[in-house]
């Protein structure tokens, strides 16, 4: 969420970063809330202090009064009397009022706090403008030395490709049909050596995070509280991208969601912490199972293994000083350890800068990493794919967006309490990781040659061959 401090200093800042990612939100409202909470809060701070300075005074002063009345007559009797009675229902009054102030702040709390959790995080100055992904900037990109996305596939290697449908099919590697007859459509089942890939794609960039990078490794919930999904800022705005497990109807306590990342636990971790400044960066990483309902369009380029409900990913997370240049540092290096992986795998790839309306909520900066699917794209005149980008990666600034929710907190040197900042990224993601590791590396006798880093995890295995007839 963002600063107070700086929302009633610059309130513009913040109009200018809504427009510019899209977002419909009345900063205006919440200056205006946040003005009147304040004043309650000054008024009830000011009561309350009255009231203890009352319970401290009041009894010896009533009990001066009374002395003083036994020897009065007339009207100073009735002075003191009425003295008397006022003294003794000011704590009653003071009460009273705290109370009223209260409920004043509490009707003012669900809407200020709506408010304060709807306003993005603006863009960085340098992330480019546009309204959606049309805008977003190609930065690099790479390729082997045996490939180039600009050929057409059959030129360079004498064959028209499958798709991955076809290559899953005819592989045995994947099955559609029992997975959807079990729990609908994006579902699928891995098989055979299909899961032995998977696998060992998420071994292989599990193990170099933490054997070259030195990321500490961290299982974490997949099942998390309400709490956990606001406090890293996949609620409120992507509450219908998660699946909800409605416990509280059930009379068992809170309610839950399953988690689209592992970035959500791996965050969570340190929830309403003070670290020691020290020891940061904290670097983490967590293979976890993810679930996301993906509401929204279907169409070819979604069909398969690119657009499903449950995959499993490896996340990376780091949690960082307050410092911007740091910051990007960490989001240079993050990239570049995808990037280590998958020039490792021989996938083509591109980075682009995600423009400020396809940035998040949270997010200040973005950078998407695509890889080349031969299979995706639009039909050429043989009726096949021509091959298109297709995103299986993403690298994130949050600032401390997401730490000042989760009242994630460092003590620096000089022992004052500061927000920490985070990144995070996508290491791998599979089985969409599979769509371009399958198709790039397709042989025309229909086998898949697999890449040398992922034969320790398969067993020694070097091809994946199409059954015998």
């Amino acid at each position: 969420m963002i600063d107070l401090k700086q929302l009633r200093d610059d309130p513009e800042h913040f109009k200018r970063g809504a427009r510019d990612k899209a977002f419909d939100v009345d900063v205006e409202a919440l200056v205006r809330l946040d003005e009147r909470r304040r004043l309650l809060i000054t008024d009830l701070e000011s009561r309350r202090a009255e009231q203890n300075r009352v319970s401290k005074e009041v009894g010896p002063e009533i009990g001066r009064l009374k002395g003083r009345l036994k020897s009065a007559a007339g009207d100073d009797r009735d002075r003191l009397e009425a003295e008397i009675r006022a003294l003794e229902h000011r704590p009653a009054a003071l009460k009273t009022e705290i109370q009223a102030f209260e409920r004043q702040l509490a009707e003012l709390q669900r809407p200020f706090e709506e408010l304060w959790l709807a306003v993005p995080q603006p863009p960085a100055p340098d992330v480019p403008r546009g309204s959606d992904a049309s805008a977003n900037v190609e930065a690099r990109r790479w390729s082997p030395p045996t490939f180039d996305p600009a050929i057409p596939f059959a030129a360079q290697r004498g064959f028209a490709p499958k798709t991955h449908l076809e290559l899953v099919r005819d592989l045995g590697l994947v099955d559609f049909e029992r997975a959807v007859r079990m729990s609908g459509t994006r579902h699928y089942v891995l098989v055979g050596a299909g899961m032995r890939l998977h696998q060992a794609v998420l071994r292989y960039a599990l193990d170099t995070m933490i054997d070259r990078h030195g990321f500490t490794p961290v299982s974490v919930p997949v099942i998390v509280r309400e709490e956990c999904m606001v406090g890293t800022g996949f609620f409120p705005t992507g509450r219908e991208q998660a699946y909800h497990i409605e416990e509280s109807r059930r009379g068992a306590g809170a309610d839950l969601f399953l988690t689209g990342t592992g970035e959500v636990g791996l965050m969570g971790l340190h929830a309403d912490e003070i670290l020691d400044g020290a020891t940061l960066p904290r670097r983490y990483v967590t293979v976890s199972t993810c679930f996301r309902r993906e509401a929204g369009a279907a169409g070819k380029d979604t069909a398969g293994l690119y657009r499903i409900h449950q995959f499993d990913k490896v996340e990376q997370v780091v949690i960082c000083r307050a410092d911007d240049s740091e910051q990007r540092d960490w989001h240079r290096a993050m990239i570049g350890y995808v990037e280590e992986i998958l020039r490792s795998l021989s996938l083509p790839h591109r980075l682009l800068e995600c423009c400020t309306g396809d940035l998040g909520l949270k997010n200040e900066a973005m950078v998407d990493i695509e890889c080349w699917m031969p299979g995706r794209g639009a039909e050429g005149p043989d009726g096949k794919p021509v091959g298109d980008w297709g995103e299986t990666h993403s690298a994130s600034r949050l600032g401390d967006y997401q730490c000042r929710r989760l009242n994630l907190r460092y003590r620096d040197e000089a022992g004052r309490t500061v927000i920490c900042w985070s990144l995070n990224n996508t290491v791998i993601a599979s089985p969409r990781i599979l769509i371009p590791l399958l198709e790039i590396h397709q042989d025309a006798e229909g086998g898949v040659v697999i890449p040398a880093p992922l034969r320790p995890y398969m067993g020694g295995l070097e091809r994946i061959a199409p059954p015998t007839r």
